[in-house]
């Protein structure tokens, strides 16, 4: 599909059509990595970053745990 670079402030910015747009699953506000291969740009998704429980458990010490936090006061009958 051809498409025209357009200029946008001091960058320039490509359109993507809709129907490229859902099934690469971009959407505004969607972070992409833009790479040059082969003389040529490349517009990717970056991988999704995948979290055990267990390696962020490991990641709490007594530097970093903190307290209770407040959150505010009852907003119906609760009974504190």
């Amino acid at each position: 599909m051809l498409t025209k670079v357009q200029k946008w402030g001091n960058s320039l910015g490509l359109r993507i059509p809709r129907s490229f747009a859902v099934e690469a699953r971009v959407e505004p506000g969607v972070v992409v990595d833009i790479s040059l291969e082969r003389g040529g740009l490349m517009v990717r998704r970056p991988p999704i970053k995948k979290y055990l429980l267990r390696e962020l458990i490991q990641g709490i010490t007594k530097g970093n745990l903190h307290g209770e936090v407040m959150s505010g006061g009852p907003l119906g009958r609760e009974d504190w």
